[in-house]
């Protein structure tokens, strides 16, 4: 018999619905393998920096220069809503969340940028569903090793969108947008300006000159000290109640979905959150109805 024949007639034949849900079903598996491929190729990143600790140990207090070159000297000024130790964070969600998830982030750094385009959807529900408050920190490792000041002058663009609650899409648009890694694109202003017309109300007089004047730049060094100081072996530093779970926790790999399930069985037993963490967060909520799309576009 022909053997591609016999190939085609081999067990029971299947109804139209049968073969549709199966197709179904292989479509989602090969949506979940790409997922997987993705977030993957960020802990390949990860592990990668590894071989580097020492540099990024060494280095991580020298990408703190100010917009105009000079060092950061002066008093720090915390964005609106900055939060915890020493007002280093910026909380996005409830503020009576059950669990927090605090999160350290170059937005130089190729690896964050995939941990974010990745997680985005399942952060924005477990926060809008009051289940999670994320505390953004901002570091400046990448400055540091490589030189230039793109993730400084980034950290203190977000920061300037944060004291009129344009925070997270900001946020979104940044790391949608990012530069290759050795392109220190982010170290001119005009370029986060350009990118800042993305989200609505944001580019104003007021946050154009925020970004030039580097109003936050001493508050970045201070957040990037604090890194250093902090033991952390590179970024995304992401850290659930205080526990590391990337790029894995108890020999799972990160993923929206373990995400999702790892803090239900944090939450387990108790309310989810109500209390809005800022009025700069209330506003970025507020923000999102007509929130642009962080998709990446030419360089």
């Amino acid at each position: 018999m022909n053997e591609k024949h016999s190939d085609r007639n081999s067990g029971p034949k299947q109804t139209p619905r049968e073969r549709i849900e199966r197709e179904n079903r292989l479509e989602k598996a090969r949506e979940r393998r790409r997922r997987m491929l993705i977030v993957s190729s960020a802990v390949v990143g990860v592990l990668g920096l590894a071989a580097v600790v020492g540099v990024i140990a060494a280095n991580a207090d020298k990408g703190t220069k100010g917009s105009d070159g000079s060092s950061t000297a002066g008093p720090p000024m915390a964005p609106a809503g900055a939060d915890g130790k020493e007002q280093l964070a910026i909380p996005v969600g409830a503020a009576d969340a059950p669990s927090t998830l605090t999160v350290w982030e170059d937005f130089r750094c190729p690896v964050c940028a995939q941990y974010e385009n990745v997680m985005r959807g399942a952060l924005k529900e477990l926060e809008g569903s009051g289940q999670l408050r994320v505390d953004y920190h901002f570091a400046t490792i990448i400055d540091g090793n490589m030189g230039g000041s793109g993730s400084l002058r980034a950290a203190n663009a977000v920061a300037c969108a944060q004291d009129v609650g344009k925070f997270t899409p900001y946020h979104d648009v940044l790391y949608g947008n990012q530069p290759p890694e050795p392109d220190d694109k982010f170290a001119d202003n005009d370029r986060l300006i350009e990118l800042a017309g993305k989200v609505e109300g944001l580019d104003t007089p007021e946050f154009r000159s925020c970004v030039k004047d580097g109003r936050h730049d001493s508050w970045v060094a201070k957040s990037n000290k604090a890194f250093a100081e902090g033991g952390f072996r590179g970024t995304p530093t992401v850290l659930l109640n205080g526990k590391s779970i990337f790029p894995e926790k108890d020999g799972k790999q990160i993923s929206p979905e373990n995400l999702k399930k790892w803090v239900a069985e944090a939450n387990k037993g108790k309310k989810a959150g109500t209390v809005e963490s800022s009025k700069a967060s209330k506003a970025s909520k507020a923000s999102e109805a007509s929130e642009p799309s962080a998709e990446a576009t030419a360089p």
